[in-house]
């Protein structure tokens, strides 16, 4: 007999993906709708998103998209209204947005620290101040932090942007344990096919990790993650994924 957790689990969610432009955002965007779930994407980047959000409607989805800019925290709040006032309550939030403009310390790129701090890690946080009075209210929810094996391990060239990554798992666990009715995972990604090796202003370090990139896998996969993660009855909570090539060491 289906139980109504289970039927819960099933039935078609209200979901926000930052970052939703390109890479594992725009595949969680196509992956969840193509499930069933209605989808708000948002980006900087609003003309991509509006072609992706008519590409999933034409697909039979349900989607629409909003200006975003995850280091302002009037601009997330204003994401999480106009989920609530298109579909009335939100369900998931995928916190995805991220920077990884690599570099050694003692190139003393400040500037690009503050840039990782401000999208990596103050970017989930407000992503989280957004979403959170709402889904207490609604007395259920479900965050994902998108993470990377980055927060697991440290590399030269990556100490701060390994730093942001360490950051939210930490925050992640700490959300976890204050809550028993949000749901809250995290999902870390290793090499994935996505545009950040575009942002590393450092062009020995970008061909290092171009090299380095043979390897990865699609951003699709980090995608089918999410939809599992999200598609669990809802008291079960899947608190870490990680997800990486079979070839990654």
């Amino acid at each position: 007999m289906t139980t109504d957790l289970t039927r819960s689990a099933a039935q078609g969610k209200v979901v926000l993906v930052t970052g939703a432009s390109s890479g594992i955002g725009e595949a969680t965007a196509r992956h969840l709708a193509a499930g069933g779930h209605r989808v708000l994407l948002g980006a900087r980047r609003v003309d991509r998103i509006a072609v992706i959000a008519k590409e999933i409607l034409h697909a039979g989805g349900e989607a629409g998209f909003q200006e975003l800019d995850v280091t302002s925290l009037d601009s997330v709040q204003a994401f999480a209204a106009a989920a609530v006032n298109r579909y009335g309550r939100i369900d998931v939030l995928v916190n995805n947005a991220g920077v990884m403009p690599l570099s050694m310390l003692e190139e003393l790129r400040v500037s690009e620290w503050n840039q990782m701090i401000d999208v990596n890690l103050r970017g989930v946080l407000y992503g989280i101040a957004a979403v959170l009075p709402i889904m207490k209210k609604q007395k259920a929810g479900h965050i994902v932090n998108i993470a990377s094996t980055s927060a697991y391990r440290v590399d030269p060239t990556a100490a701060v942007y390994c730093a942001t990554k360490f950051a939210v798992r930490a925050l992640s666990e700490g959300l976890r344990q204050e809550n028993t009715d949000i749901r809250v995972t995290v999902v870390s990604p290793g090499l994935t096919r996505s545009e950040l090796v575009d942002g590393i202003s450092s062009l020995q370090v970008q061909a290092a990790v171009r090299q380095m990139m043979d390897q990865a896998i699609a951003p699709e996969a980090i995608a089918q993650a999410i939809g599992f993660a999200i598609s669990q009855p809802v008291d079960v909570d899947v608190s870490e994924l990680i997800v990486r090539p079979t070839a990654q060491r």
